[in-house]
């Protein structure tokens, strides 16, 4: 039987060690937010052509696969090719956040079974994360289109937590986007939101996370400890 998403919470509440942690990729792991811009930028121009490229509208709806985020903007697919074109080139210029190599290592030597479920493609994922040298710290890497339906559906937590082996109730799911929160919480698994990136505050908590933490330490914490009490 699944675990509902108030017992889940429940559990890790009242001690249950949590056994898996999956992870957005950009904005909790990776600090790209800057490459994205100028890669936005650079196929906006070269398929829509002058004038600004949106890239704030592009922003507010982060962690969805890109495809489907042009489809809601109403801008053509065709920025698709360019922009992961560019992303490719541009993807040594994004690091790790500070913290997340420690992180990883120590969640690791906790035992704790770790994934990453994104709104990029499978193959951009593990080639950024190969690239900064982490891929091996991750049982699975899951991109968005390796699912059905992308986040906000549950589909790719759900994925990651059958490929884990992990029940609802010892894992949590931490991203930076309200599509993050929303996808963790169709999976009925705590929902972690990560600040320590270029993120909205204020839209993230008016989601309703479970848990809000400002670095990599806190995370780290909250594996260890399990999720607050409500107040």
């Amino acid at each position: 039987m699944t675990a509902t998403r108030d017992e889940a919470v429940r559990g890790l509440r009242d001690g249950v060690r949590v056994r898996a942690v999956v992870f957005d990729l950009d904005g909790v792991l990776v600090d790209s937010f800057q490459v994205m811009r100028e890669a936005f930028h650079i196929a906006y121009a070269e398929v829509v052509g002058d004038g600004p490229a949106p890239f704030e509208e592009y922003n507010r709806h982060l962690g969805r696969y890109f495809p489907d985020i042009m489809r809601i903007m109403g801008l053509p697919l065709e920025l698709e090719e360019p922009f992961v074109r560019e992303s490719y080139r541009l993807a040594h210029r994004a690091p790790l956040f500070p913290g997340v190599p420690a992180l990883l290592t120590e969640l690791g030597e906790l035992g704790v079974r770790l994934a990453v479920a994104t709104g990029k493609s499978g193959p951009r994922a593990r080639s950024l994360l190969d690239g900064l040298g982490v891929l091996r710290r991750f049982d699975h890497v899951l991109g968005s289109d390796e699912v059905a339906h992308p986040k906000p559906a549950p589909d790719i937590v759900l994925r990651a937590l059958e490929l884990l082996g992990v029940g609802a109730a010892d894992a949590l799911m931490v991203g930076d986007a309200v599509t993050d929160l929303a996808s963790a919480r169709g999976a009925e698994v705590g929902a972690v939101a990560a600040l320590w990136g270029e993120t909205d505050e204020a839209s993230l908590r008016a989601a309703g996370p479970d848990a809000v933490v400002r670095s990599p330490g806190e995370l780290l914490a909250l594996v260890r400890n399990g999720l607050p009490a409500p107040r």
